[in-house]
């Protein structure tokens, strides 16, 4: 009945159809788990049955028989890629729509497979609510506590836990408690607001959007539908605290000053006290600026131009607030690590924080997560691709944040390798941290960790030597040309750490280290000193 009278609305009344369906609460959840426990089936039967797929999608997804009978395969209705539909798996985050009277809804459609842990974490980052799908069969795997941890992570308020093919275990109640209580177990340390579980069979519409009360009559609870639309929607934009991150200057010219960007949390008006950070100056908004025209009001997620009364210092990635954000350089993070290339403490990162870069240093991995056994593993030299570890790192200018359990906007950021400009880490703000300061003399291991290289004396002909300097150099190492015969000097520098560069004709044993210096630059890997 409901579904027949939206279609009257919208045949007699478009207008007024529309102006409601613009009002309605916007939901967005996300679909994850292990690989083939039936996310893009559950997701493509949720939309065949609320009449949210097109006569084309739905024509696609009907597949025939030898025998001429026809199905539909609802997976096909997600997976859009080839390869997804050659492998039967989903590889890329699909998203889809739909509405029913009472909300509108996004879907995040994300990869179960491990070496898609990252398009997962992507996909989930803006969702109110996760819904976690585990296979009846194989029960609560480690890919499945991966993605629940990780939606906790990332502060998804509310998890949906779906047992799936429930009919392949003849519809048994013992199998899907066991899976309830294996899963709470698992789940009583994260930090969702609420936790619910719902036996399903996606391929068969069962607890979907109708509820079943011949196959699993020992079932209460709500269906998928019906708990998404009377689930609590929690906003994530926080609405007291105003963030935003300058993107761009605009300054047409000499009587416009306007600073561009999107409002990330709060909302602004006209005549408001605001302060710069991190320079911590105080000014107020003297207009807002839109495509539109000026407004009195702006509030997240508007893109808008702000005016200030005063001239201030302002460039792209400092951050105006109504607050006192937190500022610091020593930052203690939850990462996921998403990159095939090992996480290197000795290595320097860009990361992007809001509209800014800043280089960072990685100081310490404090733990990583056993995803068997839940435990926080400690001396830990690297972390590898999916592993989700706590790490703390020092900036290289001051960073002002918010926790991420205050502000998702403002404490999170990802980590970039500058080298190749790929990104390699999802990253979640915790805190400040004070580093030790002890009045223990710095070793020279610790030189040799911040340094990246060892120290060590190298001989070459003279008309090699700024060759290999300027090698080094540019590679980001720190060496120096010593062209006296100093070698008191020499074992000083050799000591903090610095590669020393000499001239043969210094050296007795007149046969030593004349090589070439592409050489001698190997050489020096093979000894590992850089």
């Amino acid at each position: 009945m409901e579904q027949r009278s939206e279609k009257d609305l919208i045949e007699n009344d478009i207008i007024g159809f529309l102006k409601r369906n613009q009002q309605k609460e916007l939901l967005r959840f996300v679909t994850v788990g292990s690989v083939d426990d039936g996310k893009s089936t559950l997701i493509g039967r949720l939309l065949h049955d609320t009449k949210g797929v097109y006569d084309d999608q739905l024509k696609d997804a009907t597949l025939t028989s030898a025998t001429g009978e026809q199905a539909i395969d609802f997976a096909r209705i997600t997976d859009g890629l080839r390869a997804e539909r050659e492998q039967g798996i989903t590889i890329d985050v699909a998203y889809r729509y739909f509405s029913t009277p009472a909300r509108k809804f996004i879907i995040a459609d994300t990869p179960g497979h491990v070496q898609y842990t990252r398009n997962m974490a992507t996909g989930a980052s803006t969702a109110h609510v996760a819904i976690i799908l585990i296979d009846a069969r194989l029960g609560v795997l480690s890919q499945s506590r991966r993605h629940a941890y990780i939606a906790s992570m990332i502060e998804i308020p509310h998890l949906l836990v779906c047992v799936n093919k429930m009919d392949l275990v003849d519809f048994d109640q013992n199998t899907y408690t066991e899976i309830c209580e294996d899963f709470n177990h698992f789940a009583k340390d994260l930090s969702f607001r609420s936790l619910t579980f719902v036996p399903l069979s996606a391929l068969l519409g069962v607890n979907i959007v109708e509820p079943s009360t011949t196959r699993m009559p020992w079932y209460k609870g709500p269906t998928v539908l019906q708990y998404l639309e009377t689930v609590e929607i929690a906003k994530i934009y926080n609405p007291s605290i105003f963030r935003y991150p300058v993107q761009y200057v605009l300054r047409p010219d000499l009587n416009y000053r306007g600073y561009c960007g999107q409002i990330t949390s709060g909302s602004i008006k006209k005549g408001d006290t605001v302060n710069i950070y991190p320079s911590g100056k105080s000014t107020r908004i003297a207009a807002i600026d839109t495509f539109e025209g000026e407004i009195e009001e702006a509030h997240a997620p508007m893109s808008i131009t702000l005016r200030l009364e005063d001239e201030i210092d302002i460039s792209r990635g400092d951050l105006i607030a109504s607050s006192p954000p937190r500022i610091g350089r020593h930052l203690e993070i939850m990462v996921v690590w998403m990159s095939e290339i090992p996480l290197d403490p000795q290595k320097a990162y860009l990361i992007k924080h809001g509209t800014s870069y800043v280089h960072a240093n990685i100081d310490k991995i404090c733990w990583k997560l056993n995803m068997e056994t839940l435990e926080q593993e400690t001396d830990i030299e690297h972390l590898d691709l999916n592993d989700i570890a706590k790490i703390q790192l020092t900036t290289h200018r001051p960073l002002a944040f918010d926790p991420y359990t205050q502000n998702r906007a403002t404490g999170c950021f990802v980590i970039i390798d500058f080298m190749t400009n790929n990104t390699v880490a999802a990253a979640m703000i915790q805190d400040n941290y004070e580093p030790v300061v002890t009045t223990e003399r710095v070793t020279s291991i610790e030189r040799e960790q911040r340094l990246r290289q060892k120290g060590c004396l190298v001989w070459a002909r003279q008309e090699h030597l700024y060759q290999i300097e300027r090698t080094l150099f540019q590679t980001g190492y720190f060496p120096v040309v010593v062209e006296e015969n100093d070698m008191a000097m020499c074992a000083k520098l050799i000591d903090l750490g610095i590669i020393v560069i000499r001239d043969a004709k210094w050296n007795k044993d007149e046969t030593a280290n004349l090589s070439t210096p592409s050489n001698i630059i190997e050489e020096l890997k093979t000894r590992k000193i850089i």
